[in-house]
């Protein structure tokens, strides 16, 4: 018999209070995104804490981001680390990564975390130029929906064997399982969905954490 969980505000905010153990910078930086326009590009704190226990778990040491916005991924990410792990960050907003910027120093975390302003794919294939291909622990996509595929593929590159992607919001608010909805981003997710679910390349695990997130382990 399938059980399905309808999260309601109030169970997912006692989902948060049981298990996210928010380092005092991060809620401070939740609190200050919260009114922000974009907000809701923000990963959910359950989230940031499931991202921390992935680092963890595999060993991590070198990580990428795909998307920062105001940094709460990336300063979970950070906190995970050890003293000598790094994780590069690729955004293309001077506004939006300045209030990372600060919270990332108030976690003194900033050390840790490379910023590259640059078009995603730029700093990628950078870094496969300059034989970051087999090198990376852990990668994170969260930026924009058509552009999935493209960052998959570089990203698959520089992970090493075992190494893990994190792609968030796989599920888009239930709108991927709902043939009546073809706006770009979701005919974009649908798509590369589709895709990593075919691609023998990689393990997969689609979970219902956020707004969906696929864990893709290179093989």
């Amino acid at each position: 018999m399938s059980r399905l969980l309808n999260v309601t505000p109030a169970l997912q905010q006692y989902i948060i209070d049981h298990s996210a153990r928010e380092h005092p910078a991060q809620a401070a930086l939740r609190a200050e995104t919260a009114p922000m326009k974009y907000a809701g590009m923000q990963i959910s704190a359950d989230q940031g804490q499931f991202m921390k226990m992935l680092v963890r778990l595999i060993g991590a040491k070198r990580c990428i981001e795909v998307g920062v916005f105001t940094g709460y991924s990336s300063l979970s990410v950070a906190l995970a680390l050890p003293d000598d792990g790094r994780i590069i960050a690729c955004d293309i907003s001077e506004e939006w990564t300045t209030i990372a910027r600060r919270y990332w120093a108030k976690a003194g975390v900033a050390n840790k975390i490379d910023l590259r302003i640059a078009p995603a794919n730029e700093t990628l294939d950078k870094l496969l130029a300059e034989g970051g291909a087999n090198q990376y622990d852990f990668a994170f996509i969260d930026a924009d929906k058509p552009a999935y595929l493209g960052y998959y593929e570089r990203l698959l590159k520089l992970m090493r064997p075992n190494g893990l992607i994190m792609v968030d919001n796989t599920l888009w608010s239930g709108k991927v399982a709902d043939p009546s909805e073809n706006e770009k981003d979701t005919v974009a997710l649908r798509q590369f969905n589709d895709f990593v679910f075919n691609d023998s390349r990689v393990g997969i695990s689609m979970l219902a954490v956020g707004d969906g997130v696929t864990l893709l382990r290179k093989r």
